[in-house]
């Protein structure tokens, strides 16, 4: 009893001495200091309720809460500084939120019904685009009718300027959403499409690009998907050895052209797009026949291609020419594509190219008249697990804090990132990966469950947010919200004529 009583007075005592003090014993702590300094930076912003002259709708096709918490950390290790503190530009605009990715008809989304919802305000059906929930997958001439109408088609009747920029083929399912009706995602050129669709008159997303009416049409469009615009007479202008793929003989590019009596410009390769006017009226830059080259492979490609963050900064240059302003939206497409592979070096690589082209967007634009928006359409299966220590490279196989190999309990060693499914599952008695094996750029990170191709994640994704109106994103919000903060923030439903239905 005699030493308890010393203790307690002891503790008391000391617990006197701090309180006489004023002073918390952690004060002095650096991570105490630096949320202190957090917390006054966050004090210092203040809602911007101008209206927004201009968007950029950011989309990291894929890029999931771990994808962004991963690519932190590469980034960070990639230019030698501390990862797991490191933060992303993305992560430095002011507001956030969660947004939910489910659709009308799944728990697990894919990429067509997830871009729809952010740009038209409706959720729909995995596998359609441009068309509302009541559109079956496939059926071309229930789809007619039930057509619904995009923030860049809002926007072109509003006199403003329009882009689309992705690293995949601009005719998939995200870049698509901007301007296509389909109730098939898989229809981008002709001769993707089923003998019945063509005979009910539907029309394939390339060629509905390509007279996209709205307005004076997109001023700038990059990406990939040559081959879905030439006929399969003509050569590729790159791979001599290849042509186009279109059976109806037509050529999207020239009729594009022919729009605008050849003052549209139609470009293929860096030198080309390097060349570029940035008072161009119109632009059509397509660098692949199919996708763009994934970020660690772009160096090369045989004609040359241009990051995204040229593309988006060329893109901006170009639609800062009209007065009333632009909407544009940019797609890193290929994060989402190295995840199916499960191959997350590739994936990774061009989250960090995405978010050095919001970086470079960022520098050329004032988020007091301009709304700028991060999000991904879905998330994937990547995982973060295995207690590797701080600073652990996160390509590699997993040390622990003791400095200690973190072994399975076949006593072999495994990788911090994983998959729930994929190509990278294990198969019984085979070798577990070396540090040398998981920094290899075709290495295939671990899975649980064999799949040919990854699946996508139904968790919620990230909405980052800075400008005019940003402050509406906060807590917890349906994918579809997107939109209608979009068009409270420009009044483009006002500008252009299109106002809601009375509630």
């Amino acid at each position: 009893m005699r030493r308890l009583v010393s203790v307690a007075a002891l503790l008391a005592a000391s617990g006197s001495i701090a309180y006489a003090q004023n002073t918390l014993p952690q004060t002095n702590d650096a991570y105490f200091r630096a949320a202190q300094s957090a917390l006054q930076e966050r004090l210092r912003v203040t809602p911007n309720t101008n209206r927004a002259k201009n968007v950029i709708l950011f989309v990291g096709d894929g890029m999931g809460i771990s994808t962004v918490t991963a690519g932190r950390i590469y980034e960070g290790q990639k230019r030698g500084v501390d990862g797991e503190s490191n933060s992303l530009t993305m992560e430095k605009l002011p507001f956030a939120a969660l947004s939910k990715t489910y659709t009308h008809d799944a728990q697990v989304a894919d990429s067509a019904p997830t871009a729809v919802a952010m740009v038209t305000g409706v959720k729909t059906r995995n596998d359609v685009i441009g068309v509302n929930s009541e559109v079956e997958v496939g059926d071309c001439a229930g789809s007619k009718g039930k057509e619904v109408l995009s923030l860049a088609a809002m926007a072109e009747r509003a006199g403003q300027a329009t882009g689309v920029i992705s690293t995949a083929r601009i005719t998939h399912a995200t870049p698509a959403s901007m301007y296509a009706h389909t109730p098939h995602r898989d229809w981008e050129g002709d001769a993707n499409m089923t003998p019945e669709a063509m005979a009910a008159g539907c029309k394939d997303i390339a060629q509905q690009l390509a007279a996209w009416s709205q307005g004076d049409g997109f001023e700038v469009i990059f990406g990939g998907g040559r081959d879905r615009f030439l006929p399969e007479t003509v050569n590729d202008p790159e791979d001599a050895d290849k042509k186009g793929s279109r059976k109806d003989g037509r050529n999207l590019v020239q009729e594009w052209q022919n729009r605008y009596s050849n003052s549209g410009v139609f470009l293929w390769n860096k030198e080309q797009f390097d060349k570029l006017d940035g008072k161009t009226p119109h632009v059509m830059g397509l660098f692949e026949r199919s996708h763009m080259r994934y970020e660690a492979d772009r160096l090369k490609d045989n004609g040359g291609e241009p990051s995204l963050a040229e593309l988006t900064v060329k893109g901006i240059d170009i639609l800062s020419q009209n007065p009333s302003g632009f909407f544009l939206m940019v797609e890193g497409g290929r994060i989402d594509h190295a995840h199916h592979d499960g191959n997350a070096y590739r994936s990774l690589e061009d989250m960090v190219a995405f978010d050095n082209a919001i970086k470079a967007a960022l520098q050329k634009v004032n988020l007091d008249e301009t709304l700028v928006i991060v999000t991904a359409d879905h998330s994937h299966t990547l995982t973060i697990s295995g207690y590797p220590k701080r600073g652990n490279p996160i390509l590699e196989t997993i040390v622990e804090p003791d400095g200690k190999p973190k072994l399975g309990k076949d006593g072999k060693p495994f990788t911090t990132l994983g998959y729930a499914n994929g190509p990278g599952a294990v198969k019984a008695n085979e070798p577990r990966p070396t540090p040398a094996d998981t920094t290899a750029p075709d290495y295939k990170q671990q899975s649980l469950v064999p799949l040919d191709s990854e699946t996508h994640g139904g968790e919620d994704v990230v909405i980052f947010a800075g400008g005019p109106w940003a402050h509406l994103f906060a807590g917890v919000v349906e994918q579809n919200y997107i939109y209608h903060v979009i068009d409270h923030a420009t009044k483009l439903g006002e500008r252009s004529g299109l106002r809601a239905a009375a509630q």
